[in-house]
């Protein structure tokens, strides 16, 4: 029984660092955030609503200044106070922000956003149980080789929820008229704006896959779907 202990505090762990997460992240977005109210935005956010069938597809602005959307576990959209300013300065255009905000809605209906909060607190887990193991037998080095793992396997769930939310998002603009050539040509601009925290790092060690990559996937839908 002893000898299950490490996995067994590692899965408590796991689960209490989960609520906890949930909890903090439902908590700051909360104090954060405000609901967008743009009409040139809501009504491209309108067609995408009819052609899911919805009411209506309501937007939060998370009030921080890096240019970024996000889906919370809860189903929320949010895209950040930077990223609407570049569409305010008219660096971003209202499809391409749509795109972003259809490439979240793809999270979400794709179980994503709280399948990561849920890897999230796994991978902690697993951190910890493998540092534990990994010190009995090579001592001072469980933590480093824990850490490495963990990152490489989160990083490969992160690229592939990535093209899925890409995916989603393509089918989305294409049904209500909007298109894809947003959504492509945005992909230009975030590169340029984050290619200096890139840097050169390997396309396996980075959280997202890189834009050309992203592009030639669209293209490839596309074509199974355009006659």
């Amino acid at each position: 029984m002893l000898k299950f202990t490490p996995l067994l505090l590692a899965l408590l762990y796991g689960l209490a660092m989960y609520r906890f997460s949930a909890w903090r992240t439902a908590r700051m977005l909360d104090e954060q955030s405000t609901e967008l109210a743009d009409p040139r935005l809501k009504a491209l956010t309108d067609r995408m609503a009819k052609a899911l069938d919805l009411p209506r597809i309501k937007v939060h602005i998370y009030e921080v200044e890096p240019v970024n959307g996000l889906a919370a576990p809860d189903g929320r959209i949010f895209i950040t106070r930077g990223f609407f300013n570049q569409y305010k300065d008219g660096k971003v255009t209202g499809e391409e922000l749509a795109s972003v905000i259809a490439h979240e809605l793809g999270h979400v209906a794709l179980g994503h956003s709280k399948r990561r909060m849920i890897d999230f607190s796994g991978q902690n887990a697993l951190r910890t149980a493998l540092a534990m193991v990994i010190n009995r037998f090579l001592p001072g080095v469980g933590a480093f080789l824990a850490n490495l793992v963990t990152s490489l396997l989160a990083a490969r769930l992160s690229r592939s929820d990535e093209y899925e939310a890409d995916a989603y998002a393509s089918a989305l603009l294409v049904k209500s008229g909007i298109g894809t050539a947003p959504q492509k040509s945005l992909f230009g601009k975030l590169d340029a704006l984050t290619a200096s925290r890139a840097g050169a790092a390997p396309a396996w060690l980075m959280s997202h896959p890189k834009t050309a990559e992203r592009i030639k996937a669209i293209d490839a839908n596309e074509a199974k779907w355009v006659p």
